[in-house]
């Protein structure tokens, strides 16, 4: 799978997930693949990997990896619960 496809296989993906898993009081929060945005990528030989979020205010993360020997994509959700700066002395 070439990159472009695969990044627009990934949207749909997050968009879809996205909607499904809304909170109930965000019910009329549904988002297109527009709304999604990749934050990395990589292709490297036949596999692709990508991190992905969306413009939605709910601190999820996507990360999507394309194995191309299967023909399959896995699907990794995440939360982000902090971020903080840690100075090294």
């Amino acid at each position: 799978m070439d990159s472009q496809k695969f990044i627009e296989k990934c949207k749909e993906l997050v968009a879809e997930y996205a909607n499904e898993h809304l909170d109930r009081t965000d019910k009329d929060a549904k988002i297109d693949k527009e709304a999604v945005f990749v934050v990395w990528s990589t292709k490297v030989l036949q596999n692709n990997k990508a991190l992905l979020s969306t413009v939605l205010f709910d601190g999820m993360y996507y990360e999507l990896t394309f194995n191309g020997d299967k023909n399959e994509i896995y699907f990794d959700a995440y939360k982000k619960w902090e971020n903080k700066c840690i100075e090294i002395k």
